[in-house]
């Protein structure tokens, strides 16, 4: 009898996680609207797919969860696999000693000749936060800025490594946006590229440092150097307004949202693959392409090569990629950037400190799985220069 009534701590932890989660008034009903027929009951679990700020993927009920999975997927930091630092390769430097790294950089700068591995060993393995407190000791101890002192010490690609990893993340991504929307054209990449990878907040700070530094807003920039559909699919997502994951799956907006873009392959219907692709959140978006792929009998990419042309295109093709699978876009962005006789130092460096403490290690999964080769093997065989243990170090590992 007693062995009957026994509860085990799972049983107790999992009914727990579940009435807590419970908004009030609720009554155990489904929070799934408008299920189609034929579709199954689905549960929701930890993912590193989609664009940023969502880790929650949905996933067949007949597949079955394990027990840590069940666990995990009622516990609110399960979302929050980036912010624990589990994704990424750079992770807070725990036996960190900001006097003993600024006597350490002073060493390296003030001798004979500069010692550049002292410097990639210390800038490349401290977190961004750790790394500004090196530089405001630095400041007062020496009454000199570190990062004036390093590049005058320093030249080429090291030089743009070390600047790009004490520059704060706002700081270095809104002169990204600047250089490429004035100097390199390349809007529907690299502006792309940040405006729909950085989570709301990070996009937020980005902008506004824009406007503190360039005396512009980025908005006008983006008016000024593009036009078209690519010039409003950059406003939209500058605004920031994409919907929040949501555990609530809404399948009559998802058989709207796919009849709405079967509907627009006609001339003056780009508006609604902009509004669509830049304001639904990633989750619906994924089932989105799942359904029109079902209802079409061809890929949601297939009618964007087919619908759109030239840098409106290749916009919208990089956007689905991110929405997708966001850690095989910046793969497939890194993969790119080591061919040819000279790797693209400036994508490497981007990708690989943007990306170093929040989902670095999926990335290299995804391009293990892809391509075949590690990324860091890749590293060691493309790269030269002084720059190459820096980004070795950010790269952290091999993965056999």
């Amino acid at each position: 009898m007693k062995e009957k009534n026994k509860q085990t701590t799972t049983d107790i932890f999992l009914k727990s996680a579940n009435s807590s989660r419970r908004p009030s008034g609720h009554t155990g009903a489904s929070t799934h609207t408008g299920t189609p027929p034929g579709c199954d009951d689905t549960h929701l679990t930890p993912s590193t797919s989609g664009a940023a700020g969502c880790t929650m993927s949905v996933t067949s009920g007949k597949t079955g969860l394990s027990l840590t999975q069940e666990i995990l997927s009622h516990l609110g930091l399960a979302r929050k696999t980036a912010a624990w630092g589990t994704l990424g390769t750079l992770r807070t430097f725990l036996s960190f000693s900001v006097d003993k790294d600024v006597q350490r950089l002073l060493r390296a700068i003030a001798g004979q000749g500069v010692d550049r591995t002292a410097i990639a060993d210390v800038l490349a393995n401290r977190s961004r936060e750790q790394r500004q407190l090196i530089s405001r000791a630095f400041q007062e101890r020496t009454q000199q800025d570190l990062l004036q002192s390093l590049q005058a010490a320093l030249s080429g690609n090291f030089e743009r490594i070390v600047v790009a990893l004490l520059r704060p993340a706002a700081h270095f991504d809104a002169q990204e946006l600047r250089t490429a929307l004035k100097d390199s054209g390349s809007a529907e990449d690299v502006v792309l590229e940040i405006l729909a990878t950085r989570t709301p907040p990070q996009l937020q700070e980005c902008l506004a440092v824009y406007k503190h530094d360039f005396q512009v807003e980025a908005e006008e920039d983006i008016k000024s150097e593009t036009s078209g559909t690519l010039q409003n699919l950059l406003l939209a997502l500058a605004k920031g307004g994409r919907e929040s994951c949501s555990e609530i799956i809404d399948y009559n907006l998802t058989e709207q949202d796919v009849q709405a873009l079967k509907q627009a392959e006609g001339p003056g219907t780009e508006g609604t693959w902009v509004l669509i692709l830049t304001q639904r959140n990633p989750e619906h978006l994924v089932r989105v392409f799942d359904q029109y792929q079902r209802c079409t009998g061809r890929e949601l990419e297939h009618t964007v090569r087919n619908r759109f042309r030239g840098d409106a295109q290749m916009a919208l093709l990089s956007l689905a990629s991110v929405i997708r699978n966001t850690a095989l876009y910046f793969a497939d962005k890194l993969h790119q950037a080591l061919q040819g006789t000279e790797p693209n130092y400036q994508v490497l460096m981007r990708i690989l400190i943007s990306r170093s403490e929040t989902d670095l290690l999926s990335i290299r999964a995804e391009f293990k799985k892809k391509f075949g080769k590690s990324l860091y093997s890749s590293l060691q065989d493309a790269v030269r220069g002084d720059c190459r243990p820096a980004l070795l170090a950010l790269c952290r590992a091999e993965d056999l």
